[in-house]
């Protein structure tokens, strides 16, 4: 896809829109050897952000795709389930398929996304929702949303439950690998959650 903005994304823009689309990829899938690569050549500064960064690069270091798969595969599938339901739906009511999910499907609809067709969870899990954060800023699929647009869309789908998600992958009993990356998310959202705060307009 090519970014249909008339004008240059802003160095900070293009910042969030790559961590929030690095924070889809690794929450879709089990990473493979490329991806556990550039994980390990990530640096970090002294935040708790940048702390984040700094851990999952030394780990990313001394983990193979096999270990990584494992991992992934004993916080989200599990015999039956997962340690963790990564769903809007199941954190907001309990449930998966929920209200939340209907409300999301309705603001897909209005700004143009939609599931992609090899894709079949529920539209309402993080790496989704981290996706479709990334591609609004970027303007992956349209022009990219306003500072409002976004405002809207984090405060309605993401700030009412990926920050506790965030903190229960951080310290769930499986997380090895995974636990700086919900350092990094939870970090993430709490920045983004203030600039958004601190934002004009609604």
């Amino acid at each position: 896809m090519t970014q249909l903005a008339a004008t240059p994304l802003p160095e900070e823009d293009r910042l969030r829109a790559d961590l929030y689309n690095f924070m889809g990829l690794i929450l879709s899938g089990p990473p493979d050897q490329v991806l556990l690569d550039q994980c390990a050549a990530l640096s970090g500064d002294d935040s708790e952000l940048g702390q984040g960064f700094k851990a999952l690069s030394k780990l990313a270091g001394k983990t193979k795709p096999s270990g990584a798969e494992s991992e992934f595969n004993r916080l989200f599938i599990g015999l039956g389930r997962g340690e963790l339901l990564p769903y809007a739906s199941f954190y907001l009511t309990g449930f998966l398929n929920e209200k939340p999910l209907a409300a999301l499907r309705q603001d897909m609809v209005a700004r143009g996304l939609e599931r992609a067709a090899n894709v079949f969870e529920p539209e309402d899990n993080i790496a989704s929702l981290m996706e479709m954060m990334g591609a609004m800023i970027a303007g992956r699929f349209s022009a990219p949303a306003t500072v409002a647009q976004q405002k809207t869309f984090f405060n309605r789908h993401i700030a009412p439950w990926a920050g506790h998600f965030f903190a229960d992958l951080e310290g769930a009993k499986n997380s090895v690998f995974y636990a700086p990356v919900g350092k990094i998310g939870r970090a993430f959202m709490q920045i983004e959650a203030e600039a958004f705060r601190l934002s004009k307009g609604d």
